[in-house]
């Protein structure tokens, strides 16, 4: 482990444990679970799933009249009691006979409505995800939170409230009645457009009241730190270690920190020689040397909070899985700078590592990081947003199609460079069009390394106990089986692909309910197998393209579907795709998909069979 890395660890030991002495030392009587009622499920369910009985659930639900009739796609209340799980987080470990065919994606996702994660199953369970036997049962963990004296003392009863796609901050507030001001103050990390993300919010009791806080209960961690997330390696080595010596040894605290805080030297990256050729930073194909990247600034508390008005929402410019993201000035130059919980010390650590080491006109520039009191990273200012907010967003001009081809062929450059032209490679793991920013002359560069997992070269998958990423931008082998490779970039950056023809998101709603959304690539899929496959996705090309050559776009629709193609196997490399898309974007007519899948291949695909 280099030395910036082992100082950055041990200060991020040594600050989180001063500030949570190491553990949680209690919970609470009474949490909630927002449970949301898919179809064809019931109270009865429920009961199965939880051992909550019914007329229990009933009383912290007056909204239901019949326990035999629930409206599929409401939210029922659920209580259970908040522990302190292993001294560690707050949670509640349910127990769920397992059935046959059962997977740990299904019963978190499904069966527990998404209040718990095949994350955290893998971690309380020895089955592993591919070997669940029948008849077994499952320890199924369910974050909870018992308030924050920090924030209001006013509220002591607190729901576990899964994230539903299409849901927003206001939308959760004005559908509990709270200001979104207090439920930002709950979840000051939390993406709530996000779909996926738990919150948590203030909760009623069976008299329809909100309980003030106990003022003897736990608020350091109360805000119900996810299970699962430690440092790998030798900081989890670290991390026991330092629990011990800190509960013996904290008056040592600040003279550790000062002696840390005296080494400043980062590590730089290595310089890289390859024969194979690569596009250079001024955007030309040339064979790749000598590429270095300088030592990251670590940056003051103090300095930072100076240069966002001590992070003043008005300097609040994005908000993403794991912070909040605000402009600033720092040193003459413009920054972005994402402010991080210390429990993402993994997802800061990823960052870090790889954007220390790697270093590309099409990758977003780390400038420098801080560890104090949060986890700080410093990113240049890139002007213009993200690709979904062109695609999508209101008071966008659309782009042209030139535009979308060049955004496509940023992109892919800059995961043709982590995927092929580094040591060790890198894999991204969270590619989307939230994921590419735009700059001011509408060039794209990949942001958000916090997943990226690193592998060595000639490596075609490494299994992983934690799922992560964005639904809809996921292949099946890894959604299933947990399989990374390369390949997992490919199939998304395929996804991105589609957003770009049609401006649709990843998963489409066709009625406005989750019940009825459909993934991106299956309505492209349709599209082409359907008759008529070129009317067919015409049908799909973002309305508000008014002028686009058609065989453009049918050629970029060929590579997307090369891209997202069930088999990793088969899926091209981002090497080849740097190449059709150069092509594609010369505007050339001898654009040669066959290198894919042959030429009847080919013909197979453009007409959809």
């Amino acid at each position: 482990m280099s030395l910036l890395f082992l100082k950055i660890s041990l200060l991020l030991l040594i600050r989180l444990f001063s500030a949570a002495d190491c553990r949680c030392s209690r919970g609470c009587d009474l949490a909630l679970a927002s449970y949301y009622m898919w179809e064809n499920s019931n109270l009865t369910f429920v009961n199965q799933v939880t051992g909550v009985p019914i007329p229990t659930i009933l009383s912290y639900n007056p909204q239901i009249s019949n326990q035999d009739v629930v409206i599929a796609g409401t939210r029922t209340n659920i209580p259970f009691r908040c522990d302190c799980i292993d001294g560690e987080f707050l949670g509640h470990v349910f127990t769920y006979d397992v059935n046959t065919g059962d997977t740990y994606q299904t019963i978190a996702n499904v069966y527990y409505s998404n209040l718990t994660t095949v994350q955290l199953l893998t971690r309380f369970n020895s089955y592993p995800a591919f070997n669940i036997p029948d008849n077994g049962r499952l320890n199924v963990t369910v974050n909870c939170s018992c308030g924050d004296k920090d924030v209001s003392k006013d509220y002591g009863l607190f729901v576990t409230y899964p994230l539903r796609p299409g849901e927003s901050l206001q939308s959760v507030a004005d559908a509990n009645n709270l200001s979104s001001t207090l439920l930002e103050s709950y979840n000051p990390t939390v993406n709530f457009s996000d779909g996926v993300s738990v919150v948590y919010l203030p909760g009623k009791d069976q008299n329809g009241n909100y309980p003030p806080l106990n003022s003897s209960l736990l608020s350091g961690l109360s805000g119900g730190i996810i299970a699962g997330i430690s440092v790998a390696g030798v900081v989890g080595v670290l991390l026991f270690s330092g629990c011990l010596y800190i509960r013996h040894q904290r008056k040592k605290n600040a003279a550790k920190i000062q002696l840390l805080s005296g080494v400043s030297e980062a590590p730089r990256g290595t310089s890289i020689h390859a024969s194979d050729p690569a596009v250079a930073r001024d955007g030309t194909s040339q064979g790749l040397t000598g590429i270095t990247v300088d030592k990251s600034v670590e940056f003051s508390y103090e300095e930072l909070a100076n240069a966002t008005n001590d992070f003043d929402i008005a300097n609040k410019i994005g908000e993403g899985g794991f912070g909040s993201v605000y402009y600033a000035e720092l040193r003459g130059e413009k920054a972005a700078i994402k402010k991080m919980d210390m429990q993402a010390s993994k997802e800061f650590l990823a960052e870090l590592k790889v954007l220390t080491h790697v270093h590309h006109l099409n990758l977003v520039r780390l400038i420098g990081y801080c560890v104090e009191g949060s986890l700080f990273l410093v990113y240049e200012y890139i002007e213009n947003g993200n690709l979904s907010q062109h695609l999508r967003g209101s008071g966008k001009e659309p782009l042209t199609w030139s535009t979308r081809v060049q955004i496509a062929l940023d992109s892919a450059r800059g995961l043709e460079y982590i995927h092929e032209h580094t040591v060790p490679v890198y894999i991204h793991r969270d590619i989307k069009s939230a994921n590419i920013l735009i700059d001011k002359n509408f060039r794209a560069k990949v942001a958000d390394f916090g997943l990226t997992k690193l592998t060595e070269v000639g490596s075609t998958s490494l299994p992983t106990g934690r799922l992560v990423g964005t639904f809809g931008y996921m292949p099946p082998e890894y959604a299933q089986f947990g399989d990374v490779s390369p390949k997992v970039d490919v199939y998304a950056f395929g996804v991105v692909l589609y957003e770009l023809i049609s401006a649709k998101s990843a998963i489409v709603k066709s009625t406005g309910s989750a019940a009825d959304s459909k993934g991106l690539v299956a309505l492209f899929e349709e599209a082409s197998t359907n008759p008529n496959p070129s009317e067919n996705l015409q049908r799909l090309v973002d309305p508000r393209l008014e002028d686009y050559p058609l065989e453009s776009v049918i050629k970029l629709a060929a590579l997307a579907r090369a891209c997202t193609a069930e088999t990793p196997e088969i899926r091209p490399t981002m090497r080849s795709i740097v190449v059709a898309l150069m092509t594609l974007s010369s505007s050339t007519e001898d654009w040669d998909l066959g290198s894919f899948y042959g030429n009847q291949g080919l013909l197979n695909l453009m007409s959809g069979r």
